[in-house]
C-alpha cells in the first residue's frame, strides 16, 4: 500500500524514514535539517562516516529521538558529483533493498533529488513511482509506504503518477 501525505518527515511513524543525503551523510536541502534537530545528539552522533559513501548508495542508521526506529540515508550527491536521475534511481534501488534486508514493513519517504539546483519535482516523482512499482510487485517489504511531500499540488502530481502506474 502506497500512501502520500502532506507532512513533515521529522514526524512521521515507521519502522524507518529515508533521509537524501551527500556521500558524507550531510542533507541535501536545509528542510531534511529538521530530521537532525528532532532526533537529537544520539542520531547526529551516527552520521559522521570516515570515508565519502558512493552516489546511489544507501546505509542504515539508528533514528535517535526521531519517531521513526531507523532512517535509511539515500546518497544522491556529492561535491564532484550533482544530484542526477540515474543517481536518484540507483539509490532508490538500494534503498528498498535495505528495506528487504531489515524486513522494514513501514517506510516512509519524500521524493529524492528536488529543491533548488536539483531535479524538477515530476522527474523526482516519476522516478520514485517507477522504481516503486516494480519493486513492490515483486517484494514483501515494505508493504506500507508513505510518500511524505511539503505541499497538496505535490501530492496530487504523485497522486495522478501513481495512478498511471496501476493501470
Amino acid at each position: 500500500m502506497i500512501d502520500v501525505v502532506v507532512d513533515d518527515l521529522a514526524s512521521i511513524k515507521a519502522d524507518a524514514v529515508v533521509r537524501p543525503a551527500t556521500d558524507t551523510l550531510e542533507p541535501t536541502s536545509a528542510a531534511l535539517r529538521q530530521l537532525e534537530r528532532i532526533g537529537g545528539p544520539r542520531f547526529h552522533q551516527q552520521l559522521e562516516t570516515r570515508d565519502p559513501l558512493v552516489i546511489g548508495a544507501a546505509t542504515v542508521t539508528g533514528a535517535g529521538d526521531l519517531p521513526a526506529e531507523f532512517v535509511i540515508h539515500a546518497i544522491i550527491r556529492s561535491a564532484s558529483e550533482p544530484v542526477s536521475r540515474s543517481g536518484v534511481q540507483r539509490a532508490l534501488v538500494n534503498v528498498l533493498q535495505q528495506a528487504v534486508a531489515w524486513q522494514f514493513q513501514a517506510l516512509a519517504l519524500p521524493p529524492l533529488g528536488t529543491g533548488p539546483g536539483n531535479l524538477p519535482f515530476e522527474d523526482a516523482a516519476e522516478i520514485l513511482c517507477d522504481v516503486l512499482h516494480s519493486h513492490l510487485r515483486a517484494q514483501a517489504f515494505p508493504s506500507e509506504v508513505k510518500i511524505v511531500v511539503e505541499t497538496d499540488e505535490d501530492k496530487t502530481v504523485l497522486e495522478h503518477l501513481l495512478r498511471t502506474r496501476e493501470a
